[in-house]
Order: structure tokens, then C-alpha cells, then sequence
């Protein structure tokens, strides 16, 4: 069982690997926090295998089936920690390295949760981590073949944590599970939603690990090489590509409105939760939009004023939908009208 010190230690590296997480997380019920936080922490270290470059191939797949084997309970926590932090190499972040080395605490918090907790959580890292693995072999500078795989990519790495937190949702709330039919979709163009945002945000970081997760059907029709993107940076074709996506993104982010409003209004905190999130996420697409020839994410960032803003005006429309539908309306006033093609999630 989890001493108290391990609750406050999870918090902590929460901190330390996201600070948006960090502070999302404390809105939610206190019998959901616990669960989200751990969730997070399970997809962060599926993240950090994803990411490291110097994990080969084979390692990798080794590594994604040990972690999807110990959220179901059938791996050790102290062995897996101590080899995959072992085979990292330098170039993963710091603090990713530490929260790997701390997963025998964050499973003693996993495995301390109630059961139905559990099963999604383990759902969720056996999708991600299958997911995860089937597009690393695709991993490479030229892009992904269209907007269905993007789509697809986006599922396997945030549209099924969106569908672990709606089972989370609903298992705490008998309201929110009665509408369980209609979120569920929702919960998964929420996630591809938000990482579609991060994808844009992120174009050229990840081009410097040597991925790219843009679609290369966009840009070909604006005449745009992925494999020689730098080269087309400052292009106008480039541009009118890159809004293309953000298209799909808004429309994504216009689903997850569609959630939140779905969610019992009494339910300020879950609601909270869903809100800072999406809102962030709209003002990067914004600053995005407004300078699509960026050359480091530092440039389409979001200012603290900003965060501080959007915290403070999604808090206050919180419990009234007419609210929030003006709200969103103003925040996505001059972007790219809002696309998206159907997903169906496994």
C-alpha cells in the first residue's frame, strides 16, 4: 500500500513533467484526482520511450509491452524501472528520467485504486502503448500519409486518455454515465483535438528528434515537400497548409465545448477541468495562426497573462452553456473555419 509521503511525491513529479497537468488536476473531485494525476504519469513515461531517439526500435516495442503488461498487473515495477531508465539515453529531459525511475511508486499509488480506476487505466496504456508503436515504425521527416492517419495518431497518443477520463466520469458520477453514449465520442475528438494542437506547436522541435506527424496530403496540395520543410517555412503554400489543420484542430476543440456542455452543471470542477484546457489550447492556435512562419515553439507560446485570463474567464462561465458558447465564440473569432473528419475509436 502507498504511504502518504507517495501521494505527495506523484503530485511533485506531476509537477515536474507537466505544470499544465499540475494545476488542471487539484479541479477535479478529490476522489478523481489521484487517478488522473497516475494516469498522466503512465502516458508520460509511454511518451518518454516514444520519444527518446537513442531506444532503438526493437527496444522500444520491448519496453511499451513490459509498461502496458504493468498497468494490467503482470510486470514488476522495480525491474522495468531500473532497465528502462538504465536504456534511455541522454537526450530524454531530465525529469522524465526521474519520474521513470520513480514508477514502482507511482504503481504502488495504481495498484492502491479502486478496480474500475485500474481497468481504465490500464486500457488506456494498452491502447497507447499499441498505438504508440504502430506509428514508430513510420516515425521520419516525410509526414504522415494523410489526415485519417493523423487522425488515427492523434487516437493512439490523447483521443483514448480521453476516453479513460470519461470512464473515470462516469464511474464517480451516476449523471455523467447516463451520458455515456454521446461523450464518448466527444472524448475522443476532444484529445486529437488537443494534440493536434501540440503537434503544430510543435513542428519543429519534433522535426529536430526527426518526426514529423503532419499530413503530407495537405501540404502536397499546396506544393510543400515535408521531407524539405525548412526550406518552405516562410512560403505562403505553407501557410495556407498549416491552416488547413488548424481547421481540423478548432473543429476538434469545438467537440470538446460539445463535451463540457454534455456534463452536469453542478459539476463545476470536472467542468473547470475540461475548460482550461480547451481554452489554452484555442489561444495557441491563435498565436499560431497569427505567426504560421515561427521557427521555435517559444514564439506561438501563450503568456501567463493569457493562462491567467482564460483560467479566469472559463471559471466564471463554468456553469452556464449560453455562456460558454459566447465565450468560444469570441476566443475563436478569426481562426480557420472549424473541419473534421470522422473517427472511430477501437
Amino acid at each position: 500500500m502507498p504511504a502518504k509521503a507517495d501521494f505527495a511525491i506523484q503530485e511533485k513529479l506531476l509537477a515536474r513533467v507537466s505544470r499544465s497537468f499540475a494545476f488542471t488536476i487539484p479541479q477535479l473531485p478529490k476522489s478523481l484526482r489521484r487517478a488522473a494525476g497516475n494516469a498522466y504519469l503512465l502516458c508520460r513515461i509511454a511518451d518518454t520511450i516514444e520519444d527518446d531517439p537513442g531506444l532503438p526500435l526493437a527496444r522500444k516495442r520491448a519496453f511499451f509491452e513490459r509498461l502496458s503488461a504493468l498497468a494490467a498487473g503482470s510486470e514488476e515495477p522495480e525491474a522495468f524501472a531500473r532497465e528502462l531508465h538504465a536504456a534511455l539515453s541522454e537526450r530524454s529531459r531530465e525529469q522524465d528520467r526521474q519520474l521513470v525511475a520513480r514508477a514502482p511508486l507511482v504503481m504502488r499509488i495504481n495498484r492502491a485504486l479502486p478496480e474500475a480506476q485500474r481497468g481504465a487505466l490500464a486500457r488506456c496504456a494498452g491502447i497507447m502503448t499499441s498505438g504508440m508503436m504502430e506509428f514508430q515504425a513510420r516515425r521520419g521527416l516525410a509526414g504522415l500519409a494523410d489526415v485519417t492517419q493523423l487522425q488515427r495518431y492523434c487516437y493512439f497518443v490523447a483521443g483514448v486518455f480521453g476516453e479513460m477520463l470519461t470512464e473515470l466520469f462516469c464511474d464517480y458520477s451516476p449523471c455523467i454515465d447516463a451520458q455515456r453514449e454521446k461523450l464518448m465520442p466527444l472524448a475522443v475528438s476532444y484529445g486529437q483535438g488537443l494534440q493536434m494542437t501540440n503537434i503544430l506547436k510543435d513542428i519543429w522541435e519534433d522535426r529536430r528528434r526527426g518526426a514529423c506527424w503532419l499530413p503530407r496530403d495537405v501540404f502536397e496540395t499546396e506544393g510543400i515537400d515535408l521531407q524539405r520543410l525548412p526550406e518552405h517555412r516562410d512560403s505562403e503554400g505553407f501557410a495556407l497548409a498549416l491552416a488547413q489543420v488548424l481547421g481540423f484542430a478548432r473543429g476538434h476543440l469545438g467537440d470538446a465545448l460539445r463535451y463540457v456542455k454534455l456534463l452536469p452543471a453542478t459539476e463545476t470542477g470536472i467542468r473547470r477541468y475540461c475548460l482550461w484546457a480547451t481554452g489554452m489550447a484555442v489561444l495557441s492556435l491563435r498565436r499560431i495562426h497569427a505567426n504560421p512562419h515561427f521557427r521555435r515553439e517559444e514564439e506561438v507560446r501563450i503568456s501567463r497573462a493569457q493562462v491567467r485570463g482564460i483560467i479566469a474567464a472559463t471559471s466564471i462561465c463554468a456553469p452556464c452553456n449560453p455562456a460558454l458558447s459566447l465565450l468560444f465564440a469570441w476566443l475563436n473569432r478569426d481562426l480557420p473555419g472549424a473541419s473534421r473528419t470522422l473517427f472511430i475509436s477501437q
